[in-house]
């Protein structure tokens, strides 16, 4: 089920700046928060040590996201330990040997800046994200998708009433799929004005058909 789907049915954003690190990395789990204190990595190394498998590390960087807080050792070590994948709002570096695990990493950018390894933070605590939006939080048992067109959480306690209003979301799409190859045209599929547009020349094509018609 994709991201997009899923927003129109209920999930929430976490951003348009996040990304993921290498195409195609996808993953769907429950959400394990992460607090990093700004410039620090300690909470991430914690949350890797003890995350349940196939969870998903959400990362909270305390407003400081100028650090590449995951890197290759801690895409291996969360490989192992059967992370799902790893969301950061902030930084990340080694990106081609995070590629190389095969883990699903998604951040907001890359930085070769080495953080931390000893102020503190919080593993398994409510984070509040800030997104293109409003803030965004997510608890431990959220579930968290990602695919290449972004990340969303899905509130627990609302995650089948989504999902199920985006699968039905995804057969209105292929009904209009299966239309557009028939010849149909978005406008009519959509119920769309085209007359709201300026330069639309549905009227001036239409005028001469009348027109031969009417002579």
């Amino acid at each position: 089920m994709g991201t997009a789907a899923l927003t129109r049915s209920g999930a929430r954003p976490l951003g348009s700046h996040l990304f993921p690190v290498w195409p195609g990395a996808a993953f769907a789990a429950a959400a394990l928060p992460v607090r990093c204190a700004p410039g620090d990595n300690l909470a991430v190394h914690v949350a890797v040590a003890q995350a349940p498998r196939e969870s998903a590390l959400v990362v909270d960087v305390s407003g400081e996201p100028e650090y590449g807080y995951v890197d290759e050792i801690l895409a291996v070590a969360a490989r192992l330990r059967g992370v799902a994948g790893i969301v950061v709002d902030g930084c990340v570096r080694d990106v081609a040997a995070i590629a190389r695990t095969g883990l699903p990493v998604v951040s907001a950018g890359v930085s070769v800046r080495e953080p931390g390894h000893d102020a503190g933070g919080a593993v398994g605590r409510e984070i509040v994200l800030n997104t293109d939006h409003l803030p965004a939080p997510v608890r431990r048992g959220d579930w968290i998708v990602s695919d290449d067109d972004g990340v969303v959480c899905l509130p627990r306690g609302r995650v089948t009433q989504i999902v199920a209003a985006a699968v039905e979301s995804v057969s209105r799409d292929q009904r209009v799929l299966d239309a557009l190859g028939a010849g149909k045209s978005t406008l009519d599929l959509l119920n769309l004005d085209p007359s709201r547009v300026a330069g639309w020349e549905g009227a001036a094509v239409s005028a001469p058909r009348s027109a031969e018609r009417a002579g």
